[in-house]
C-alpha cells in the first residue's frame, strides 16, 4: 500500500471522528464501559482462582504413627514419605510436642486436660503438603499400607468438595469471560453501525464511482481501531484505579484474604484488554460495514 493512500485513509478516519463527534463519543463510551465491565469480571475470576489455588496449597495429610515405634522406624517412615512424588514439605511432631500444642489450644478449658490425669494419649505424627493437591488422595492410599502407620487424615469429603468448587470457579470464569467478550463485540458493532448508517449515502456514492471494497473499508477499519484504542485506554485507567481502591480496602479490613498483586497482573490484563478492544473495534467496524458494501 502506498504511503499517500495510507495517509488518505488515516485522514479520513480522523475527519470522521470530528464530523460525527456525537457518535464518536458514544462509541468510545460504549467501548470503555464494555471493557471496564469485562475487566471487573476478569479481576473477580482471577482473584477467585487465586483464592482457590491458595486453599489447594494448604491441603495436607496428617499421618499418625503407632505407639512404641523405635527411633529408626520413625525415621524410616519419614524417609519413605519424603521420597513420595509431589511432596512439597514434610514436618514431624512427637508425642510431647503434640501435647504442648493441645495444652495451648485447651488453656481456657482446663477440665479436659485434668481428665487425662497426666497421661499423653496423643501419637507422634507427620504432616505432608504437596506441590500438586491432586496427589493427596493417591498418597493417602499409599501411606495406609505402611505397617508403622496407625491412621491418616486429610478431610476427604472437604477436599473433594474443594476440588469441585475450584473446578467450577475456573471453568465457569473462563466461560463467563468468553460470553462477555462476545456480548461486548455485539454492543460495539451495533454502536459503530449507527456511525456507518449515517454515512451510507457516502458509501453508496463511492461504490457507484468504482471504489473497491477495501478502499472503502480501510477508513472505517482504522476508525474502529482508534475507537477501540481510546476506549481501551480509558477502561484500563478506570480499572487500575478500581483495583487499587479494592486492594487497599481489603488489606485494611480483611488482611488475611489472599489477592492477586496489582503488578504485573494489571499490566498484563490491561495490555490484553487494550489489544482486544482494538481488535473488536476493527471487527465491529467490518461487521457493521458488510451490509452497506452490497449497495
Amino acid at each position: 500500500m502506498k504511503i499517500r493512500t495510507m495517509r488518505y485513509f488515516v485522514s479520513e478516519a480522523v475527519k470522521s471522528f470530528w464530523r460525527n463527534s456525537f457518535m464518536t463519543i458514544a462509541s468510545i463510551a460504549t467501548v470503555a464501559l464494555s471493557f471496564f465491565i469485562l475487566g471487573v469480571f476478569t479481576i473477580i475470576v482471577a482473584n477467585l482462582d487465586h483464592f482457590a489455588e491458595n486453599l489447594e496449597s494448604q491441603v495436607q495429610i496428617s499421618i499418625y504413627l503407632k505407639d512404641d515405634l523405635t527411633t529408626e522406624q520413625v525415621m524410616s517412615v519419614g524417609r519413605r514419605l519424603k521420597a513420595l512424588p509431589d511432596v512439597k514439605e514434610l514436618s514431624f511432631t512427637n508425642k510431647d510436642q503434640a501435647m504442648e500444642k493441645l495444652k495451648e489450644r485447651m488453656k481456657d478449658q482446663p477440665g479436659i486436660l485434668n481428665a487425662l490425669e497426666g497421661k499423653n494419649p496423643l501419637p507422634s505424627s507427620y504432616e505432608l503438603t504437596f506441590t500438586n493437591p491432586e496427589a493427596v488422595k493417591k498418597t493417602a492410599a499409599i501411606v495406609a499400607e505402611y505397617p508403622e502407620v496407625e491412621s491418616s487424615h486429610y478431610g476427604q469429603e472437604i477436599i473433594e468438595q474443594l476440588f469441585q468448587i475450584t473446578a467450577v470457579v475456573r471453568w465457569g470464569g473462563i466461560a463467563l469471560i468468553i460470553l462477555l467478550t462476545f456480548a461486548t463485540l455485539f454492543i460495539i458493532s451495533n454502536t459503530i453501525r449507527l456511525t456507518v448508517f449515517a454515512r451510507r449515502k457516502e458509501i453508496g456514492i463511492m461504490k457507484y464511482v468504482g471504489a473497491t471494497n477495501w478502499f472503502i473499508r480501510w477508513p472505517f477499519l482504522l476508525e474502529g481501531l482508534f475507537l477501540g484504542f481510546i476506549g481501551g485506554v480509558i477502561a484500563d485507567l478506570a480499572l487500575l484505579q478500581f483495583y487499587e481502591f479494592i486492594t487497599v480496602t481489603i488489606h485494611r479490613t480483611l488482611a488475611f484474604l489472599p489477592m492477586v498483586g496489582m503488578y504485573p497482573f494489571m499490566y498484563q490484563m490491561g495490555g490484553v484488554l487494550l489489544l482486544l478492544s482494538m481488535v473488536i473495534g476493527a471487527i465491529g467496524s467490518t461487521i457493521s460495514l458488510k451490509r452497506y458494501m452490497k449497495v
